[in-house]
């Protein structure tokens, strides 16, 4: 994924890359991408905290410092809001000052942001908390996956940044286990703890190999692909390939933001912001941000529920990071469209039951099957327009979604029913495979698909 002014992995270049299968010795995970992929991978356990923070902490911020039903949905959204902001610059930033600085500062932005809501006297401190951690979460969604993707040899790189996702899903579970037992204000400092680790951590690890050959880095280009890779293996073959993507890209890196939108680049266009268009508004999002408040409508038990979610998200990502390089990253996604498909037509089903007063009983049981078969591990890196796309649209869901459920909790999920009825089409029509292929070959596959 190499980035210039343009969105990363949307607009790309036409390299003269002939890319070739690695060498045995470069597909080894070396203790060094292990250790730098562990120090990152606590950004994605921040992201999943503050993602799953407003659920658990739902009741006793709305008790302790009285706020309304549309109070919380601002404090809620405002994560979202700040995910925007973050995802206008992260891709800049991350070409500017590198993989290693990015993850550096959004780490300074969410301990500020956790710290803002645990000593909060009142809703604009919690909001302005909430925006701080967005914007953190903003430049962490981009900036790990594309430090994995480029640090990691190509028939692990789908096992490793699916890990990505095993964080994120650590970091919901944490949440929503701990949440049942502490303060809301105590949950809010132990959501420093990552961050924290991530700070020292990211002073042991090496920059991304593609990002020192892009800005002209010669020596430590080769330096920390050899680290990478381990003193004893030959890295020729795999930097000499960089090195001939990376010109190939200088040539032809002076463009407008508007020639994202040629025709050649159409595929790639659709499929990164109409996979985010559809996954957000299909839902995924307010499931982690207000399970809490799903299963107290729904009658039942928001402790036992929120442990439930925890509990089974956790070996359901493993499968997940293990079946990607052997099935593939397509085929999954489709499963994850279906079963978020089913599980918004049972949530539907319980809360109409509900409200037509029949089967009532039935209500809290087909809602916590729902939510517990929810597929909410369903995230990808994106360019800098994407990301954009993907906060907004989720900022839209998160904030609406408490109204929606006023107006009609069944007729809100059936809607998102729709929405991820449409997703599975789009994932069996357009999304491409891209198991066992290098970066720079995925990108000039895309390009050329129209042309």
């Amino acid at each position: 994924m190499e980035t210039e002014n343009l969105e990363d992995g949307l607009l790309t270049t036409k390299p003269r890359v002939n890319c070739r299968d690695v060498s045995e010795s470069d597909s080894k995970a070396t203790p060094i991408v292990i250790l730098s992929s562990m120090v990152v991978y606590c950004g994605s356990l921040t992201v999943g905290c503050s993602s799953a923070y407003s659920s658990p902490a739902e009741y006793g911020i709305m008790e302790d410092l009285g706020l309304s039903i549309a109070a919380y949905s601002v404090f809620g959204a405002m994560a979202t809001a700040g995910g925007i902001v973050g995802s206008f610059v992260n891709g800049k930033l991350a070409d500017v000052i590198g993989r290693r600085g990015t993850l550096w500062f959004s780490e300074i932005f969410s301990i500020a942001g956790w710290l803002a809501i645990a000593f909060a006297k009142n809703a604009w401190w919690l909001d302005l908390g909430r925006l701080s951690l967005g914007i953190g979460n903003g430049l962490i969604g981009y900036a790990v996956p594309v430090y994995i993707a480029e640090i990691t040899p190509k028939n692990l790189r789908g096992g490793f940044s699916n890990a990505s996702q095993l964080m994120v899903c650590c970091g919901l579970s944490l949440m929503f286990v701990i949440g049942n037992v502490i303060t809301w204000r105590i949950l809010a400092l132990i959501g420093t703890i990552p961050c924290i680790l991530e700070l020292l951590g990211l002073l042991l690890i090496p920059e991304s190999p593609r990002w020192l050959a892009k800005i002209g880095k010669e020596k430590e280009f080769e330096t920390s692909l050899q680290y990478l890779r381990g003193w004893s293996a030959d890295i020729s073959q795999e930097a000499a390939e960089i090195r001939e993507y990376t010109e190939a890209f200088k040539q032809h890196s002076k463009t407008r933001f508007m020639d994202l939108f040629q025709r050649r680049y159409a595929h790639s266009l659709i499929v990164g912001v109409g996979l985010m268009v559809l996954l957000q508004f299909g839902g995924s999002n307010v499931i982690v941000s207000y399970s809490s408040s799903i299963f107290n409508k729904a009658g039942f038990s928001t402790s036992i529920g929120t442990i439930s979610v925890a509990i089974i998200q956790i070996p359901a990502t493993v499968a997940s990071v293990l079946l990607t390089d052997k099935l593939g990253r397509r085929p999954l996604l489709l499963a994850s469209a279906v079963g978020m498909c089913f599980s918004c037509f049972l949530l539907g089903l319980s809360f109409l039951f509900q409200n037509l007063h029949q089967w009532k009983e039935l209500t809290p049981i087909l809602a916590y099957i729902g939510i517990v078969v929810f597929p909410i591990n369903i995230k990808g890196s994106a360019g800098s327009l994407v990301s954009l796309v993907n906060w907004s649209c989720s900022w839209i869901v998160t904030y609406s979604f408490n109204f929606m459920m006023e107006w009609s909790s069944a007729g809100t999920f059936f809607i998102y029913m729709g929405v991820c009825s449409s997703a599975v089409l789009f994932v069996a029509k357009l999304v491409p495979e891209t198991k066992g292929r290098e970066l720079e070959e995925i990108q000039v596959s895309i390009t050329h698909s129209l042309q």
